[in-house]
C-alpha cells in the first residue's frame, strides 16, 4: 500500500549567489559534492564551484588523488587536510595564479556543465542522528501535545535531545518519496487503523557531516569538536505525524520518521563558515561544563521553504526561517553525542532538528504552520494545505548568508563572471 510520490529539492542560490561574491574576496566558499558525468560510469569526488551551470573538478585535475566514489576518505583526513585543500583551491582561483587562468585546455577539462552531471549523496552515511535543538519548535510542539505549562520536558534545557535515525533512507535532493503507510489512531475512542499517512509533513533542517572520528570510549571534548565537523548540508526530514503520534511513546520516533530523509548534494565546509560565526543563543540555565564553549558557533543563514502542488503554476513560500534560531550548537551536539564514549565515523550525519523561529512565518514544519491541522496554510490561488498532498514539490532554499563583507568581489578572482544569476536547483 504505497502512496503517490512527493519530491524535495534544494536551492543554493536565487537571483544572487552570495558565496561566489565572497569567494572572490579571497575568502573562498568552496562546495563539495559527488556527481557522475552522463556517459561516464564512475563517480567523481570534487571540490567545485557552480557558475552558469559549470562544475569545477579540482581533485581530478589539480590534486594527486585517485577516483573515490564518496567524500568519506577526504573527510577522514582531518581538519588540517581540509584547510590545506581549501587554501590550495583559493590560490588556484586567484586572479594572480596562472594555472587555470591561462590554460584554456585545462579549464575546458576542469569545468563540466551541470546539465551533464547527475548528483549523488556526498558520503556513505554510516549513522544518522537527528537532534531537537530549536527551542521555539520544541515549545510549539509541546504546547500542542501537552499544554503550555508542560511545553518543554525537564531535560530539554539541560542537554541536546536527539534520537538515532535511519541512515539507509537518507536520499539526495530530487529523489521521489512515497507516502508511507502504518498504524494510526485518529479516533482515540476506537482501535488503531492501518493505511497511508494523512499527515505527511516536512521538517526544515540543516545537518553536518562528521569528519575525523573518535575511538570507542574516547569522548570528543567540546574544545576540539570543531575539528571533527566537516561541513553542512540542507535537510528535509520527512515526517508522518499521525503514525508518529501513535507509536512514539515510550521509545520515540520509528516508522513515522524512517521512510525518507532528503539532503542536498552540496556540502559547505565549516572552514568556510567559521569566520562568520555569530554569538550563540543565551542558555539559561547554564549547561554543565562539558557542554560549555564561549566561542561563537551559530550562523545567520536565511532559509526558505516553498511548496508547489500539481495544479499550481508557481510555488508558494510557506516558511522563512534562519539557522541562528538554534538553541544548542553543533559543537554541543557532537560533544554530548560522544560524552559517553560513543564513537562517530567520517560520513556520519548529525541533524539540527526542525528550525523554527519566534514568529509564525518562521515555523519550520507544517505541523506548526497549520497548528496541528487546525488552520489552513494559504498557497494562493485558492490552494491551501494543512499537510502534504500527493504530487507536492517542496523546495528548500538558502537565499543568502549574512557575511557583512565590504570588499568589491570583481577585483580578486578570474572566475568573477561565473557568479550565479539564475536559480540553481539540485
Amino acid at each position: 500500500m504505497f502512496g503517490h510520490l512527493i519530491s524535495c529539492y534544494f536551492c543554493f542560490c536565487k537571483t544572487k549567489f552570495v558565496y561566489y561574491q565572497h569567494m572572490a574576496c579571497g575568502m573562498v566558499f568552496y562546495l563539495c559534492c559527488v556527481f557522475t558525468v552522463i556517459l561516464h560510469s564512475r563517480n567523481t569526488v570534487c571540490q567545485l564551484i557552480i557558475g552558469r551551470g559549470a562544475l569545477c573538478v579540482i581533485f581530478e585535475l589539480l590534486f594527486v588523488s585517485p577516483y573515490k566514489p564518496t567524500l568519506n576518505d577526504f573527510m577522514a583526513l582531518g581538519y588540517e587536510a581540509w584547510r590545506e585543500a581549501r587554501r590550495t583551491l583559493q590560490g588556484l582561483l586567484s586572479a594572480n595564479e596562472s594555472t587555470l587562468r591561462d590554460d584554456v585546455s585545462l579549464r575546458s577539462r576542469a569545468f563540466v556543465h551541470q546539465s551533464t552531471a547527475i548528483m549523488h549523496l556526498p558520503a556513505d552515511i554510516g549513522d544518522y542522528t537527528d537532534f531537537y535543538s530549536s527551542k521555539d519548535h520544541a515549545t510549539n510542539v509541546g504546547i500542542m501535545f501537552r499544554g503550555k505549562e508542560n511545553a518543554l520536558m525537564p531535560n530539554w534545557l539541560r542537554l541536546p535531545v536527539g534520537y538515532h535515525g535511519r541512515a539507509s533512507s537518507v536520499v539526495v535532493s530530487g529523489t521521489p518519496i512515497r507516502r508511507p503507510s502504518g498504524q494510526m489512531r485518529p479516533d482515540q475512542t476506537k482501535p488503531p487503523v492501518f493505511g497511508p499517512s494523512k499527515q505527511l509533513d516536512i521538517e526544515l533542517e540543516m545537518a553536518f557531516f562528521v569528519g575525523g572520528g573518535n575511538q570507542l570510549g574516547e569522548p570528543i571534548p567540546i574544545k576540539k569538536a570543531h575539528e571533527h565537523i566537516f561541513g553542512m548540508v540542507l535537510m528535509n526530514d520527512w515526517s508522518a505525524r499521525d503514525i508518529q503520534a501513535w507509536e512514539y511513546v515510550p521509545l520515540g520516533p520509528f516508522l513515522g520518521k524512517n521512510f525518507g530523509t532528503t539532503i542536498s548534494p552540496w556540502v559547505i565546509p565549516m572552514e568556510a563558515l567559521l569566520p562568520f560565526a555569530e554569538p550563540n543563543s543565551i542558555q539559561d540555565p547554564e549547561p554543565l561544563p562539558y557542554l560549555q564553549h564561549p566561542d561563537a558557533f551559530t550562523f545567520n543563514i536565511n532559509l526558505f521553504v516553498s511548496l508547489k502542488g500539481q495544479d499550481m503554476v508557481e510555488a508558494a513560500t510557506i516558511s522563512k526561517s534562519n539557522f541562528k534560531y538554534m538553541y544548542w550548537t553543533m559543537k554541543q551536539q557532537l560533544a554530548h553525542h560522544t560524552v559517553n564514549g560513543c564513537n562517530v565515523r567520517p560520513g556520519d550525519l548529525l541533524a539540527s532538528g526542525t528550525i523554527s523561529g519566534p514568529d509564525p512565518e518562521s515555523f519550520g514544519s507544517m505541523l506548526e504552520l497549520s497548528w496541528r491541522g487546525s488552520k489552513n496554510i494559504d498557497l494562493g490561488g485558492g490552494e491551501t494545505r494543512t499537510f502534504l498532498k500527493d504530487g507536492d514539490e517542496v523546495t528548500i532554499t538558502v537565499l543568502e548568508i549574512n557575511l557583512n563583507l565590504k570588499v568589491p568581489y570583481r577585483e580578486n578572482c578570474f572566475l568573477c563572471d561565473f557568479v550565479c544569476d539564475k536559480d540553481s536547483r539540485v
